[in-house]
């Protein structure tokens, strides 16, 4: 693995890299959003004459302005963009202005008088699924429901020795961006509009706005890189149908950038999930039967919660090969914050319940909880999770042997006790499926062309999210052609300049790129080397490209830019999708990463804190493409999952955010990383293997939890069930079992 400067990274860490919020343009004017105090209520009446009047207030909409369709949504547009009759969470916009500074913008809202009629709040699943509740949407309060089955349950429970049945509860997590949602939406003089707001998907971006404002999608530009930070909160929209209407409005820039309170009250978040297992094992270590139920909430509004609910039926299982599963799933619509996309998608909550479910159950029949996990492993020619045909790989039990022998390396040192503290050591292992998967649109690709100037512009719908794709193109286009870094410009993050590539999202990244090459570089090579035979009279076999140009006999013959010197110009594009499985089973992945986590901690016994103090992740990802990308994807989204495991909780009450500001949200800062942080590549695939890296910008994150948790057991004896693990939890669970006087050994106990 080579290390490579990042294109972007002198501009970032310098302060010089102009994020979207950053613009500024002449005649700006400042927007500001108007959200409902009711998580529930009936809108009675809107009165904006006072905010009209206020001297600098420009423009001041509601449902009424909204020419086209008054609703958005990544798949279902069933959120309101303005309510006009029902407001379903705190988040819920009402009205928006356009003042010439913030502070008169913020005044005005002040101004809006809106009459509510509060509405009973449904503030959990349990209540919206309760005989009688009020209905949040015209279907009813379930928003989907999904669920897998195979094999005969009973059959398989009755041949068991050890059955394990726990329920699980995981927590609504921030994501917590360095940047909040903003930026500025231009109204052209052609009567187009230039929205500058970072996204991770511009194309699905234009298409809503073109529905809401009523325009055609060819004059809209939505540029959206850079942007600082998504981890999927900027999937959908967010600021943009309020920036839009407004600068239509009055015909001037308008700037929109919230509040990390506005953020936090208005953002979507990772679900929350009550997960409830049931999983059996028979005496020679063989899991036979696995029974779930997930209930997540997803709040008021459907974004991408059905799809993040079949995500997480089809990795209930995981990495293991079981005879019998039955799992159902439904998600469920509350007067809570909306649930929507987050790093892993569904995949961390059903890997910290199925993980501690092997640890359980092998402590149940007195078996090593490593080789249960081996006796269990999906191997290179077995079936994914949903029975369908995946790209073979023996990624899972790559990853299993990596980290067992790291955790057999750290495993004795669990025995290094002392009065006040304890140290544990846990494993966890998973697998986690790229892409949309099977049914669901996920289109791909790109374009090469030789520019006037002699650039080789590489052209791709994607966005800069701070996860490090520049680099990545950088890398690949490079080795693809070979030519030099100095040689190529990338494109990205631009409607009007870039293919549609679908969204920067599912870990879908390295390997479109990767595979777009493949498709581009023989016919756009072979236009170069015509050309430059053409223009040298030598053989086309003679020559081939290298950096700066077309070499010949170890010497550079022709540059680049005398080869674009001709007018025609070469271009060229490709389209395809991501790899699906053959097998048509509805929303089933083909390409998968794995991940096998061993972590480190040490308990204080008289806080009741949790110090992560090592963190090790082996990676099944196919080749690195560029170390330092890797490492920061890895590394980052393991902190980011210690955070999940740990410390954070967008807590609620009664449908309102007790949890405000960061100055009540606890994330993880640099004294919470672990000192000993390792990652290592596990870059072999099967030789036949034709699908090349796969992106690793979700693995990282998803068995970090299970791997504190068992860790904690490993220490104290605490069974965690419930995330984030609170120090009250660890005192009271300590306490109950006499750890700190010595009464109980520190690895036994129960829940």
């Amino acid at each position: 693995m080579a290390k490579k400067i990042r294109p972007d990274g002198k501009e970032k860490v310098t302060g010089r890299l102009k994020y979207l919020t950053d613009l500024a343009f002449s005649n700006m004017l400042y927007g500001k959003i108007l959200r409902s105090p009711y998580p529930h209520a009936r809108i009675l009446s809107i009165s904006t004459d006072k905010a009209r009047q206020l001297p600098g207030v420009q423009a001041v909409i509601t449902h009424k302005d909204v020419p086209g369709l008054n609703g958005f949504g990544i798949v279902t547009p069933d959120q309101p963009v303005l309510c006009k009759d029902i407001v379903r969470y705190v988040g819920d916009a009402v009205a928006a202005v356009a003042a010439d500074s913030v502070e008169t913008a913020t005044r005005a809202l002040e101004l809006i008088h809106v009459q509510y009629a509060p509405l009973p709040v449904l503030d959990s699943p349990e209540k919206a699924l309760e005989e009688g509740a009020p209905l949040l949407h015209p279907n009813g309060n379930v928003l989907h429901r999904a669920g897998f089955q195979k094999g005969d349950i009973e059959s398989e429970f009755a041949k068991c020795a050890a059955i394990v049945e726990e329920t699980y509860h995981v927590p609504r997590q921030l994501h917590a961006y360095m940047e909040t949602e903003g930026g500025v939406i231009v109204p052209e003089k052609d009567g187009s509009l230039t929205v500058y707001v970072g996204t991770q998907h511009g194309f699905k971006d234009r298409f809503q706005l073109a529905r809401i404002l009523g325009m055609p999608e060819e004059h809209i530009r939505v540029v959206s890189s850079p942007m600082g930070g998504s981890f999927g909160g900027k999937d959908e929209l967010n600021i943009q149908p309020y920036g839009a209407l407004l600068a239509l409005s009055t015909g001037k820039p308008v700037k929109i950038h919230q509040t990390r309170q506005e953020s936090i009250r208005s953002s979507i978040k990772r679900h929350p999930m009550k997960i409830t297992m049931k999983t059996g094992i028979d005496q020679d270590g063989r899991l036979r039967a696995h029974q779930t139920t997930i209930v997540a909430d997803t709040g008021a509004y459907a974004t991408l919660g059905p799809a993040i609910l079949d995500f997480a039926v089809e990795h209930t299982s995981g990495p293991y090969m079981i005879p019998a599963v039955d799992t159902k799933g439904i998600s469920v619509f509350t007067n809570n914050g909306v649930s929507g996309e987050f790093r892993g998608f569904g995949g961390n909550q059903v890997t910290f319940a199925l993980e501690g479910q092997i640890d359980r159950l092998a402590a149940a029949i007195g078996m090593d909880s490593v080789e249960m996990r081996r006796l269990n492993i999906r191997r290179e020619h077995d079936l994914g999770p949903l029975g369908q045909q995946i790209a073979e790989t023996n990624g899972a039990l790559d990853v299993l042997q990596s980290a067992a022998a790291v955790y057999a390396e750290k495993k004795p040192s669990s025995q290094n006790q002392d009065r006040w503290k304890r140290t544990g050591t846990g494993m966890a292992i998973t697998m986690h499926g790229g892409g949309l998967g099977f049914g669901r649109m996920d289109p791909a690709g790109g374009r090469l062309s030789l520019k006037e100037d002699g650039k080789i512009e590489i052209s791709f719908g994607f966005e800069e999210a701070g996860q490090g794709i520049l680099a990545v193109i950088e890398t690949i286009t490079t080795e693809q052609l070979g030519c030099a870094k100095e040689d190529i410009s990338i494109m990205i993050g631009d409607t009007s300049l870039v293919p549609s590539s679908g969204s920067t999202t599912a870990s879908r990244g390295t390997s479109m790129v990767w595979h777009s090459l493949q498709r581009l570089k023989k016919p756009f090579l072979q236009k170069l080397l015509t050309r430059a035979a053409r223009k040298t009279g030598t053989k086309e076999g003679q020559l081939s490209i290298g950096p700066g140009g077309i070499w010949e006999n170890g010497e550079c013959r022709l540059s680049f830019r005398e080869l674009a010197s001709e007018q025609a110009p070469i271009v060229i594009s490709t389209q395809f999708d991501f790899p699906v499985s053959p097998d048509p089973i509805d929303s089933a992945h083909f390409l998968y990463t794995y991940s096998g986590v061993v972590a480190q901690v040490e308990v204080d016994l008289l806080t009741g804190r949790i110090n992560v103090t090592e963190l090790h992740q082996s990676l099944s990802a196919g080749p690195v493409v560029n170390e330092m990308g890797y490492l920061g994807q890895i590394e980052g989204g393991g902190v980011m999952a210690l955070g999940y495991t740990l410390m954070e909780d967008v807590i609620m009450a009664d449908g309102h955010y007790v949890t405000e500001n960061l100055d009540s949200y606890l994330i993880p800062g640099i004294k919470d990383v672990p000192f000993n942080l390792q990652v290592k590549a596990v870059e072999s695939l099967p030789a036949e293997d034709d699908y090349g890296p796969r992106g690793v910008g979700e693995i990282g994150t998803i068995a970090v939890a299970p791997a504190i948790a068992n860790a904690i057991y490993d220490a104290v004896g605490l069974r965690v069930s419930q995330l984030p693990v609170k120090p009250e939890t660890v005192l009271k669970s300590t306490e109950e079992r006499g750890v700190l006087h010595g009464s109980q050994s520190s690895n036994s106990g129960g829940n």
